[in-house]
């Protein structure tokens, strides 16, 4: 079945111009972002490929990196087409899904037969400078800077699809991947963040009955994090073995599931797989009841009630916030950055409620490189290469990541004892 419901991308010039000029604002009242950081080199990068056609690739950690696509447009002098997934049109009673289609976003219903989507792709990249902003990690984001998650197929099958397409308008067109990392650092002082964080997480220990006395940070965190698992696995009957009680990955590895699982049942999610990693549920779970939200016909009545898929995104987002954390996350370098990405869980799930602190984006950008130059490989063995350009675009982006990890440093002194 083809989705109906899509929404194609709408340049508005007014629109266009405010958000040039707004930009920097917006992303101080929307997400506490002071700014963004681009070296003169990849400034002058960007503006070099203003008249090609580019697919801009990005890590996708939060929701910020779709408007720092869009400053890196401003520098390149040019506009994006922004590929979004159905539901943020919807989101504030279709506000934003007006503003961001005004801009060059265009919908996407992830997992499934969305040809409306794939034709408007291939499209912009058929079209002389045709420029794309594609997310191979997709939906959901992890909240996690310092990893990245599964990198999806569909962005380097596009890619080829876009290049025969523009073969067709021009026997020597060319397409140029531009590969971008973006790291978020705190922009706050040592003794501030230290404070925040030592304020928030005492909170949190108040709440739940819990000491910090004689613990350092990565400990506390840890005592926090054990007694909500420890509520989790209440709720859900899940008895813990003797041998496994100081083994939290395990412990929440098997919440994750249960929990994701109890949606599948309670929601009856299609065609549902136990077996599968939890990444790949969660998405399951995602794309269903974004049909339910854009009204997809449903004639086999396979679908949960609008009722029902409502109190799943709840309990998804729970969920999810139990597979994005990995004690070894902090435990290896518990850096300012790592610590708040906890903290804003944390916060969120036992008051309710977070907020962003202060901080910047830095965006790296990799050595662009050229689809023409996989394309025969392509003609031969389309899987194998569709394969062997996926993880090249990983390996590009891991090693910018790696690069600016390395200049991570932990946050509170390896001495410090509360």
């Amino acid at each position: 079945m083809s989705i109906k419901s899509f929404i194609p991308a709408k340049f508005n010039l007014p629109v266009l111009w405010f958000t040039d000029l707004a930009l920097p604002l917006l992303l101080k009242v929307v997400h506490n972002l002071d700014g963004i950081d681009v070296t003169p080199e990849d400034k002058k990068l960007l503006k070099s490929y203003q008249n090609e056609r580019i697919i801009y690739i990005s890590n996708h950690p939060t929701t910020k990196e779709p408007p720092i696509a869009y400053n890196s447009a401003n520098l390149m002098n040019s506009r994006f087409y922004y590929m979004a997934a159905r539901e943020v049109f919807e989101w504030g009673a279709g506000i934003v899904g007006d503003f961001i289609q005004s801009i060059g976003a265009y919908s996407v219903l992830a997992g499934a037969p969305d040809r409306e989507s794939l034709k408007a792709s291939r499209e912009i990249l058929a079209k002389e400078a045709g420029k794309l902003v594609l997310f191979p990690e997709g939906e959901p984001t992890s909240g996690m800077n310092d990893t990245l998650l599964p990198f999806q197929p569909g962005v380097a099958q596009l890619g080829f699809w876009g290049y025969e397409d523009a073969l067709k308008v021009n026997p020597n067109a060319k397409i140029t991947v531009i590969l971008t990392y973006v790291k978020y650092r705190m922009t706050s002082s040592l003794d501030w963040m230290r404070r925040d964080i030592d304020q928030s997480l005492t909170r949190m220990e108040n709440k739940l009955g819990i000491s910090k006395t004689g613990k350092d940070i990565v400990h506390r965190f840890l005592s926090v994090g054990k007694r909500m698992i420890e509520r989790e696995e209440r709720e859900y009957g899940l008895m813990v073995e003797p041998e496994k009680i100081e083994d939290f990955d395990y412990r929440i590895g098997r919440l994750r599931h249960a929990m994701l699982d109890n949606i599948a049942s309670k929601a009856m999610i299609p065609k549902w797989d136990t077996e599968a990693n939890a990444i790949e549920k969660l998405r399951k779970i995602l794309t269903t009841l974004e049909l339910v939200s854009i009204g997809t016909p449903d004639p086999k009545n396979e679908l949960p009630s609008l009722e029902m898929a409502t109190w799943a995104r709840k309990a998804a987002q729970k969920a999810y916030d139990f597979i994005s954390i990995q004690t070894s996350y902090i435990k290896d370098l518990p850096s300012a950055e790592r610590l708040y990405e906890f903290l804003y869980r944390y916060e969120a799930e036992i008051f309710g409620e977070t907020n962003n602190r202060p901080h910047k984006a830095v965006v790296r950008l990799a050595k662009p490189f050229l689809i023409n130059d996989f394309y025969e490989s392509y003609k031969q063995e389309k899987r194998k290469t569709v394969d062997e350009f996926t993880n090249k675009l990983k390996s590009e982006m891991e090693n910018l990541l790696n690069e600016e990890k390395s200049k991570s440093i932990p946050l509170f002194p390896s001495n410090y004892i509360f």
